[in-house]
């Protein structure tokens, strides 16, 4: 694991300064402190879902897509019906 964070800390080569409010910066403290790892790499791992990207965008919405319920559709003969009954009010 040590290797891994030395490695990845290498490959870093913009620093950014910001400025947050108390508030938020309680809170991406506390995720910190929870998670055991720097309020910089809280904020890098925001940056990751927050601005991803299109092609993970899509992935992530095809296995939502693939995960949900699925909807119950009408029969044939339902919907032959419905039109049927449609045709007549509108005749």
């Amino acid at each position: 694991m040590e290797t891994y964070t030395c490695y990845r800390m290498c490959m870093m080569t913009r620093r950014l300064q910001i400025l947050l409010d108390e508030e938020r910066y309680r809170r991406v403290a506390d995720s910190a402190a929870k998670r055991k790892v720097s309020v910089a790499t809280v904020i890098r791992d925001a940056i990751d879902r927050g601005l991803a990207e299109p092609a993970n965008a899509k992935a992530d919405a095809a296995r939502r897509l693939l995960a949900a319920d699925l909807v119950p559709a009408p029969s044939v003969e339902e919907l032959r019906a419905e039109l049927d009954d449609l045709r007549g009010r509108y005749a």
